[in-house]
């Protein structure tokens, strides 16, 4: 019901919307409905290590990893620290270490017809994050969960530079304002063609999207 929910926003809302779908790794019919999302139009997968308990780097998964860069599905992963139930005795159970960047090491290897996608850049383990996106070119961050204010000086040097081609914006909104998103993001040290690039330039390329 989710992917086909996901699926239809695209129909409602055209040249608006697009959804990525997702699938529980540990399901039996999980490949299936990878495939199933893909038939629906869906052109990437989100997964949550932390909240969904896996290791993406167990060779249990690798049937995922394989029917994704069959399809060519693009895999955004969370990584690094997560909110839900931070704070709390054991942290409700969740284990942040699924979450550790470190993984896309070897999937980027592995399967290089597959886009990786880390949101939040893998934080507080950043500064490995940007070294796999920049040893392997399918590995790409993304900005959200972040106020632009708050970017480590390093992810702003990186995406304004060597990692420019592989930046995806993102806001994690309503937590965040998309208005005080942009206006902190303007106010970062970048050239105008690195803005560009990362709000909309390299989504619609990875995406294939047509921009004016």
């Amino acid at each position: 019901m989710g992917n086909d929910w996901l699926a239809g926003l695209s129909e409602q809302y055209p040249g608006v919307l697009m959804g990525f779908g997702s699938v529980d790794p540990h399901k039996a019919d999980a490949v299936s409905e990878m495939r199933r999302a893909a038939d629906l139009g869906l052109q990437g997968l989100k997964f949550h290590p932390t909240m969904q308990a896996f290791d993406p780097d167990d060779g249990r998964f690798s049937p995922l990893w394989e029917t994704a860069q069959e399809l060519g599905l693009v895999c955004l992963f969370h990584t690094g620290t997560c909110g839900i139930a931070a704070g709390t005795p054991g942290a409700g159970g969740t284990k942040i270490r699924y979450s550790h960047p470190g993984f896309l090491d070897s999937l980027a290897a592995d399967y290089p017809g597959v886009t990786w996608i880390a949101a939040h850049f893998g934080w507080p383990w950043f500064i490995e994050c940007l070294a796999i996106a920049l040893h392997a070119s399918n590995v790409w961050i993304e900005l959200s969960g972040w106020a632009p204010r708050y970017l480590p000086p390093e992810v702003v040097r990186e995406i304004g530079r060597r990692l420019n081609a592989q930046t995806v914006f993102g806001s994690d909104y309503p937590f965040i304002p998309l208005d005080r998103w942009f206006a902190e993001f303007d106010e970062l040290e970048l050239t105008d063609d690195a803005r560009r690039a990362i709000l909309l330039g390299n989504a619609s390329r990875l995406l294939g999207l047509e921009i004016s």
